[in-house]
């Protein structure tokens, strides 16, 4: 009999998922707990059935058999879809139509974490959602049943899903690297009915991630990729994070494509059948997107950062098309609306074999700018939003300059803009600054500094 939490530590209730170093802050107790709350909660709402998956590391089979248990004892009737990415979970939920799908992960993070993503009458299940489950387990409130529990086999259906969208008119050399990761399995069945000549690495699922660290939004985790690139005379390489939902690109000459240009990349296709539609992105994104959706005849929309958040927002405006800074791609175009990094690959595969330009002269067109990385430097928690609102109220009187204040500050101005926001999971602040020119990102880094001094903040790591 599993022991009945009395509580959850706050620390893994996240803004978009739950998350935390397993035995230190939370454990398989605490996965039954969250199951009650959860099956709990849609026992309440009259639903009934729910998807339940796992990534690769070495915590998540214990850790899933739990939150089934806690499921079960409210009455809640688990497809079990087993060890795989977190895409297809989701797919699962779409296709068996489950009232719920949660996703045992530890997605990009080091192998000691875990955690745990959710969905919800095909919603994001997040926020104070989240938090809800903590007042629920705090309180033992559960509904008591009997549900049952089975294994369904997706993985060739949702493999052969993926495969089925590719439209390239020409064969590629591509290099792959799962990077160990959850969706090492899929990738070596994917590329067995692509076609080209496909170079992959890394793809046995193992979750102390011996290659590297499983984030291919991270550049020197993306260095065998480019070597494999080098190697075979490859087009492009692709790589994928620990549970398969973010992707990673390079191309021939080891140059990155980032999140955004990726979504201008594979823009193209899906406003070719859906002119003027809104196509998201988050506040880091680079001024490229907005100019280039533009360009295109699509409506660029600027949004929260978060998966949850950019998921949202898309099903309100019904976008066809979504992605944020960290690669998370959403594609609703001909596909489901969630972030999948190896539909992805397929769909920008597809746009490059049907290009008459290689994929190194697709990104050499993209203009270039001049910009920071993520900047991250210390902030206590009870203090850090407190100066984004300090910074926002003294940036909206500064001539010449547009506020944008829906996550954190961006401010634009003639010479580029700059972005402070404060870290939904860690006690720190975020800068980002891009300007079309070397004088202008300076001038941008100095425009920060002196409003972080005003709220008393120490800006040197800028």
């Amino acid at each position: 009999m599993r022991t009945v939490k009395a509580a959850l530590a706050p620390s893994i209730l996240r803004a978009y998922d739950i998350r935390g170093v397993v035995g230190e802050d939370f454990g398989e107790d605490d996965l039954f707990a969250i199951g009650r709350a959860f099956g709990s909660e849609m026992a309440e709402r009259g639903l009934k059935t729910a998807c339940v998956g796992y990534d690769g590391r070495l915590s998540s089979p214990a850790l899933e058999e739990a939150l089934v248990e806690g499921l079960t004892a409210c009455g809640i009737d688990v497809l079990r879809s087993g060890r795989g990415p977190s895409p297809m979970l989701y797919y699962a939920t779409y296709a068996l139509k489950a009232d719920a799908g949660l996703m045992i992960t530890g997605s990009h993070n080091p192998p000691e974490f875990n955690g745990l993503k959710m969905t919800l009458g095909g919603k994001a299940f997040f926020d104070e959602d989240i938090q809800g489950l903590g007042r629920r387990v705090a309180a033992g409130d559960y509904v008591d049943g009997a549900g049952s529990s089975k294994q369904v086999d997706v993985f060739d259906d949702y493999v052969a899903r993926i495969a089925a969208d590719y439209t390239g008119a020409k064969d590629l050399r591509v290099a792959w690297d799962p990077g160990n990761g959850a969706a090492g399995e899929v990738t070596d069945a994917l590329t067995a009915k692509l076609p080209g000549t496909h170079f992959v690495i890394n793809s046995k699922i193992d979750g102390t991630f011996p290659a590297h660290h499983p984030d291919p939004t991270v550049e020197k985790n993306l260095t065998q990729l480019k070597e494999l690139v080098a190697a075979n005379d490859c087009d492009l390489g692709i790589g994928f994070d620990g549970d398969g939902d973010r992707i990673g690109v390079v191309d021939r000459e080891g140059n990155v494509m980032w999140g955004d240009q990726l979504l201008v990349m594979v823009a193209r296709d899906v406003l070719a059948d859906h002119p003027g539609a809104p196509i998201l992105c988050d506040v880091k994104a680079s001024r490229v997107f907005f100019d280039e959706i533009k360009k295109m005849g699509g409506e660029p929309v600027m949004w929260k950062a978060g998966h949850s958040h950019i998921k949202s927002k898309m099903a309100e405006l019904n976008s066809p098309l979504a992605g944020e800074m960290s690669a998370h791609i959403f594609f609703k175009h001909r596909y489901y609306g969630y972030d999948d990094a190896v539909y992805t690959a397929v769909r920008l595969l597809s746009v490059v074999a049907s290009s008459d330009r290689s994929f190194t002269g697709m990104l050499a067109a993209l203009p270039v700018m001049y910009n920071t990385p993520e900047i991250r430097f210390d902030c206590p928690d009870d203090r850090k939003f407190t100066v984004v609102d300090e910074i926002t109220a003294r940036a909206r009187t500064l001539d010449g300059v547009e506020i944008f204040d829906m996550d954190g500050v961006r401010a634009e101005t003639a010479y580029g803009w700059w972005l402070l926001r404060a870290s939904n999971t860690q006690p720190m602040l975020v800068v980002r600054c891009e300007s079309d020119t070397a004088d202008g990102l300076e001038r941008l880094k100095d425009d920060v500094r002196a409003q972080l001094a005003l709220s008393s903040v120490d800006a040197s790591a800028i």
